[in-house]
């Protein structure tokens, strides 16, 4: 295992930067996520990390060396691929010990990495079948095998289910984080989806155009998002976002509607802001909203209801804006309804109407 440091990190194209000196230490036996819309940058920087793309500026470290001109075979780094790469004339079996036999590894080193990675991964029935009779999950889990095998200090994992339908998906994160919880490995794991991100990372990275905009816990960056991109990139459905102003100690909406600024926020008076809140925290009166120090009511008229079994997904209209609240313990919802709304000011934000950036006092 070893710690992974990238210090002032940079990749240019000819004049074109596409990562713009990002500074990040991962600690040894830490799960981190690279998350971000695509062209973010993210899978880039995982390929500097493995050796795959030349590293234009700054100094990456994985345990105590520098790395930068080290090819990827003496890095001690395993990557898994969002394409599996398997040998489609390979057994399981030797799709999991060949890269050990590349080394010339004994043939009883070999045999014993493989019976142990295939038994924390389930795939002991599988060895002698080859990747065209094995589902996506199972060829995903032959993918970790190989991976692990190598006893590598870091895993790099690159969008690795992205191929996968829903609920594999949802397995294979599972298998995920088991294996990671068993091995302790530091592991890098590069996803789009913030569902991932958020339920397998000791922390989060979130990246656009090339920069690092936060990091943190996934508790950090739901609750204390530092501008209105992490806001809205983080947490399903995304944060609710309205145009407002302060005057007189509140935030006034385009309509009128005045809300007091919530608590831990702050901006002078006229200031254009714009003020967010998650539908978590926005609920019809009566159902359900937990109850906070600091609550406003509004009233809404409903354009559109999306019933999930337990709760309900409420499109509402409020000062000229789209925003979406949650019914626990619905009931049917008419289009056109008006209801009043609770709001869990405690749990709201504030942000420059500008830059977007968090406004705490």
């Amino acid at each position: 295992m070893a710690q992974v440091q990238l210090q002032g990190i940079v990749k240019a194209y000819g004049a074109l930067r596409v990562v713009h000196a990002i500074d990040l230490d991962i600690a040894d036996g830490e799960f981190v996520v690279l998350v971000g819309p695509s062209g973010c940058g993210k899978s880039t920087t995982l390929r500097m990390i493995a050796g795959l793309e030349d590293i234009s500026g700054g100094a990456l470290r994985i345990g105590d060396r520098v790395v930068n001109d080290l090819p990827p075979r003496d890095r001690n780094i395993s990557m898994v691929f969002q394409n599996y790469a398997l040998y489609p004339h390979m057994t399981v079996r030797e799709n999991l010990g060949f890269s050990l036999k590349i080394a010339k590894r004994a043939e009883a080193e070999i045999a014993k990495a493989v019976t142990e990675a295939a038994e924390i991964l389930s795939l002991t029935p599988l060895l002698e079948r080859k990747p065209g009779q094995l589902s996506g999950g199972q060829r995903q889990r032959v993918a970790m095998g190989r991976a692990i095998v190598r006893h590598p200090d870091v895993f790099l994992f690159d969008e690795p289910l992205s191929n996968l339908d829903a609920k594999l998906r949802t397995q294979m994160r599972v298998e995920i984080k088991k294996l990671h919880q068993r091995l302790g490995t530091t592991i890098v794991y590069v996803t789009h989806d913030q569902v991932e991100a958020m339920t397998l990372a000791d922390r989060i990275v979130i990246m656009r155009d090339g920069r690092i905009e936060q990091i943190g816990t996934p508790l950090e960056v739901f609750e204390t998002p530092v501008n209105t991109f992490v806001a809205t990139f983080i947490g399903s459905p995304p944060m609710n976002l309205l145009a407002g102003r302060i005057a007189g100690g509140a935030v006034e909406l385009a309509d009128g509607t005045r809300l007091s600024i919530p608590p831990g926020h702050g901006a002078a008076e006229g200031r254009a802001v714009t003020f967010g809140v998650r539908a978590d925290n926005i609920m019809p009166v009566g159902h359900a909203l937990p109850p906070t120090a600091h609550m406003a009511e509004v009233e809404m008229e409903v354009q559109l209801s999306e019933p999930l079994g337990t709760e309900t997904l409420l499109f509402a209209m409020l000062a000229g804006t789209e925003v979406q609240a949650k019914m626990l313990n619905p009931r049917p919802v008419r289009l056109g309804e008006r209801l009043r709304f609770q709001i869990s000011l405690d749990k709201c934000h504030l942000f420059d109407a500008d830059s977007g950036v968090a406004l705490r006092v």
